[in-house]
């Protein structure tokens, strides 16, 4: 059973950075597709990252294209997601996500296509 725990959500104003971390354990073969989402108060759930390939290849939404940065250690057992020049708008909790296998079609940011998720970690956003 994979387990997913985020950590590094906080308060920050505008313009700032947050550096989200999750903790991943429980893989019994190759290490899952991994995400982060996001979920506003009254929202749907959001794709926002995905790491795409075992190289590490991520994708990004494009309301943080250029802004976040999605990454892995070494070990692929901790995912990262760098997140700068901050906005009221990305106000939500954060989730990470694994996939045990490719997401059909690409869709990457369908939350369907994963079958783990966090606890997640709010990310509060102040103008």
């Amino acid at each position: 059973q994979v387990q997913l725990v985020e950590s590094g959500g906080g308060s920050v104003q505008a313009g700032g950075s947050l550096r989200l971390s999750c903790a991943a354990s429980g893989y019994t073969y190759t290490a899952p597709f991994m995400g982060w989402f996001r979920q506003a108060p009254g929202k749907e759930r959001e794709g926002v990252a995905a790491i795409v390939n075992s190289s590490g290849t991520a994708v990004y939404a494009g309301s943080v294209e250029g802004r976040f940065i999605m990454s892995q250690d070494n070990a692929r057992s901790t995912l990262y997601l760098q997140m700068n020049s901050l906005k009221p708008e990305d106000t939500a909790m954060y989730y990470c996500a694994a996939a045990q296998t490719p997401p059909a079609g690409g869709r990457w940011f369908s939350r369907y296509e994963y079958d783990y998720w966090g606890q997640g970690t709010q990310v509060t956003v102040s103008s």
